[in-house]
């Protein structure tokens, strides 16, 4: 069987900087390196070695992987110092790379300094624990001791970083218990021969190992969180219930991470979305108001991005979240059209909206970032998707053609009225205005004359006053 390596040489991809991710070394007196010119701290940041495998013809490229995960290392806080590959058409059951294959990563991470050995796919309890033992999560023989993990514990582990609201770090709390459960054992094999309660007057029972207590712990723990969490879903489905009773068109987007999404909810909204070149930048979903060209109002929602191999804990622990694309009228697919794995990438947010049963929700494809783009590779992009929009949530080109395709489809599911409204009847007359599209408006002696268009679920609202 045909295997490969990709080795790389020291390669810094960012500062050093105190912020959080992956686990670190503590802060001593002799870590810090103070720049006196301008007065700040720095702390090197954790090596980190990348492991993965080619399983042959895939979506992505182990090169292609890895620089992603290599970009994961950077936005949790560590640096890539490496990379080893291997072509498997299975991941092997013990230790998830071949044998000889762990011989030669344990010695590029000694020759590298590594700190962390970072495994490009979610490794089983029992792979993570065979690697902890030969790769040596523990000093010997005079070895550096190295931390394991895994692409799951790396996602976590930025989720956990950029997590703002309650309901986002309850969420993240309880992916973390969850992926943290089955791999207990493993982190207490060292205590396997110990147990808690023995000795005199408790030898006629085993007692209770430690493993067993911790997992109580942690089950415990989970419905702790889920319980917490179950509050702050209920006010979420409160506020949904709301909008859905207003009769507002609902928007969600819906993209990989960093693919733009936070950047056009800001453009098409005026909103103030922390939006950054970086991967989980935002993690909260944020529901604002978009104002029509013709006056209607609607709702559009910002939401986690996704990505490939993304766990099913965080599918589960985000379903509240994930919640407002499913209950959306139409959803927006942002594209990053300017990057490499393009195709690759829809298939993933595709292949995540398919999970969490979005599959049959109006879609509107939008490329984003096309002026990334030179005029070939749009002429080809036309070509290639011709109903696509294309759009620069940095310089707005295209914003405006978004915005009437927008109205376009929304107007598609509404009725077409014209309603006489008495002068009492003002409540309507404003909810014309805020949740329709009016298309003419003039007084009589009897009232407002409106030609309107009607959502769906507010017709039986103007039917009374059809003309």
């Amino acid at each position: 069987m045909g295997q490969r390596s990709v080795f790389v040489g020291t390669n810094p991809i960012g500062s050093a900087r105190c912020r959080g991710g992956l686990p670190s070394a503590r802060l001593r007196k002799d870590d810090p390196v103070v720049n006196e010119a301008m007065h700040t701290t720095e702390v090197p940041r954790e090596r980190a070695l990348l492991v993965g495998i080619e399983r042959g013809a895939a979506d992505w490229p182990i090169e292609q992987s890895l620089i992603e995960l290599e970009r994961l290392v950077d936005t949790a806080g560590a640096e890539v110092v490496g990379s080893v590959s291997q072509r498997l058409k299975t991941p092997n059951a013990r230790t998830f790379i071949g044998k000889g294959k762990v011989v030669e990563v344990a010695a590029a991470a000694q020759a590298l300094s590594a700190d962390i050995v970072v495994f490009d796919d979610e490794l089983t309890p029992t792979q993570q624990s065979n690697l902890e033992r030969e790769l040596g999560s523990e000093s010997k023989g005079g070895r550096r001791g190295i931390k394991i993990i895994d692409r799951t514990a790396l996602i976590l582990d930025i989720f956990a970083l950029h997590a703002t609201s309650r309901e986002g770090r309850l969420q993240v709390r309880l992916a973390q218990n969850q992926y943290l459960l089955p791999r207990l054992r493993g982190m207490w094999a060292h205590l396997a021969a110990g147990r808690m309660g023995g000795g005199v007057g408790s030898r006629f029972g085993e007692g209770e190992s430690q493993l067993e207590v911790d997992r109580r712990m942690v089950r415990k723990r989970i419905g702790q969180i889920r319980s917490e969490l179950k509050k702050v879903q209920n006010e979420r489905a409160t506020q949904r219930k709301a909008r859905l009773d207003s009769g507002m068109y609902r928007i969600a987007l819906a993209g990989y991470t960093n693919a733009g999404k936070s950047s056009l909810i800001n453009r098409l909204t005026d909103a103030e979305v922390l939006a950054y070149d970086k991967l989980f930048a935002t993690l909260d979903s944020t529901t604002r108001r978009l104002v029509l060209p013709e006056g209607r109002e609607l709702v559009i929602t910002d939401t986690v991005g996704f990505i490939q191999k993304l766990p099913t804990t965080l599918i589960e622990a985000f379903k509240s979240t994930l919640d407002e694309i499913v209950n959306a009228d139409l959803i927006l697919h942002v594209v990053d059209s300017s990057a490499p794995q393009r195709e690759a990438q829809m298939r993933a947010v595709s292949d995540v909206l398919t999970q969490i049963g979005a599959q049959d929700i109006p879609q509107l494809v939008v490329y984003n970032k096309t002026d990334l783009l030179n005029g070939e590779e749009m002429v080809g992009l036309t070509a290639r998707y011709p109903q696509a929009l294309q759009v620069s949530a940095q310089t707005g080109e295209g914003i405006d053609s978004l915005l009437a395709r927008i109205e376009q489809t929304a107007n598609a599911t509404s009725q077409l009225l014209r309603v006489l409204l008495p002068f009492a009847q003002g409540a309507l007359v404003r909810l014309a205005h805020e949740r329709c599209s009016v298309r003419s408006e003039s007084y009589t002696e009897e009232g407002t004359l409106l030609t309107v268009q009607v959502p769906q679920m507010l017709v039986s609202r103007f039917e009374p006053y059809r003309t």
